[in-house]
């Protein structure tokens, strides 16, 4: 077992203050790359299933399109990349989401059966302490928007059986289980009465909660229930986007850290920088007014031109310094033991920042980190040390019910 990371699990470091190192930034970059080969690297929020189902390709080997595939991961340093199984809003109204659940699902084991030399199935942090560092990519699952749970409590243990091990309780509209954050229409002012028994039952469960896509009241429904440490696994600090409910605010990241879960820090450029964030949004609205005016459609080639010419003209794209700054918000916030990674690959679309394009990329974020005076022992809790702490206390608690 890697030393950093037995260490890590166990044990409750306090907050080593950042100082600038004196090493060149080749020496620093080397260091970085070391590190990322040494540590354990967590990301719990990968789209690769959504990305395949638009367009198929062949993740063993390095592909043309998308932020994940074996050859990069395995370059940057990905151990456990948590596979999003994305269900729809809309599945929820037709009576379908849990059997596209289980379709995904499907997908995702079908990496581990078709190329069993790169991809495993882990399910506990026993399985990742097994297995870690054995030449695979190891898959964990996360389901993204409680939908299938269908009302029913059975369905929430047909899943953990079937190997997820956090649910997001809702994705862009409100559900049977909770309001979204990006839903106008609040029916329930936070979780409904069936949510909070949901979130009980997944504590018992050992099913991590994902806060992240809830509106603020249900989040705070979530800490009033909850009996142990609950993940943000692809949210950043709307201190950088004000008004953004998607986002985390201030004292949301400090009550989750008194809580003792975690924020994974979203890599989207939308996420990380309010004033991009607005640039994008315009992009769309002015490339639909340039289709309009043209008569074509907005996947036409000469919109897709003008749009290209408009991200010039306008900044579009966040820098990996601005990632640097959320995980410095939100150690500030809520401490080092509270902070971690959840990159949304494959889901923002062409949003990612500069210098942190796919699952390549995780060595240039450490070199960023050591720049900004953070220690290794800082790092790997920040890198998937804290996540596995939250993933551990998940389990202890559901093996006592």
């Amino acid at each position: 077992m890697n030393l950093f990371l037995s260490t890590l699990i166990f044990i409750n470091f306090s907050l080593i203050t950042n100082t600038p190192s004196s090493s060149t930034d080749e020496e620093l970059m080397q260091k970085a790359k070391e590190l990322s080969q040494k540590i354990l690297i967590i990301d719990t929020h990968i789209d690769v299933p959504y990305r395949l189902e638009e367009k198929y390709e062949d993740i063993s080997e390095r592909t043309a399109g998308g932020d994940f595939d074996f050859v990069r991961a395995k370059t940057g340093g990905l151990d456990v990349p948590f596979i999003s199984v994305y269900v729809p809003a809309e599945e929820e109204s037709k009576k379908n989401a849990k059997n596209v659940a289980n379709g995904l699902i499907d997908m995702v084991e079908g990496f581990a059966t078709k190329w069993p030399d790169k991809f495993q199935i882990v399910s506990s942090t026993k399985d990742v302490l097994n297995n870690a560092f054995n030449g695979k990519v190891l898959l964990a699952m996360g389901i993204e928007n409680g939908a299938p749970i269908e009302g029913d409590l059975k369905n929430l243990r047909h899943f953990y059986n079937r190997g997820i091990r956090y649910i997001t309780l809702c994705h862009s509209k409100s559900n049977h289980i909770s309001d979204s954050s990006y839903d106008e229409v609040r029916k329930w002012n936070g979780l409904s009465p069936f949510g909070k028994e949901l979130v009980s039952e997944m504590n018992k469960t050992g099913m991590m909660i994902d806060v992240s896509h809830i509106s603020d009241l249900a989040f705070y429904d979530v800490m009033e229930i909850t009996e142990v440490p609950v993940i943000a696994s692809h949210s950043s600090c709307r201190h950088f986007t004000p008004g953004w409910e998607r986002n985390m605010d201030d004292d949301m990241i400090k009550k989750l850290g008194e809580n003792g879960g975690v924020i994974q820090i979203n890599f989207g450029s939308s996420f990380l920088d309010g004033d991009i964030k607005s640039n994008r949004e315009k992009s769309w609205s002015k490339v639909k007014k340039f289709a309009a005016e043209n008569k074509i459609s907005t996947s036409d080639p000469r919109a897709a031109e003008f749009r290209k010419q408009y991200m010039i003209e306008n900044p579009h794209f966040a820098d990996i310094s601005d990632v640097v700054k959320h995980i410095n918000h939100a150690v500030k916030l809520a401490g080092i033991d509270h902070v971690g990674l959840g990159s949304d690959f494959d889901g923002v679309g062409d949003s990612l920042p500069e210098g942190l394009k796919d699952v390549s990329y995780y060595p240039n974020l450490i070199f960023q980190l050591l720049k900004a005076g953070y220690s290794e022992l800082d790092i790997e809790k920040i890198c998937g040390g804290n996540l596995m702490r939250v993933w551990k206390a998940n389990e202890e608690y559901a093996a006592k019910q």
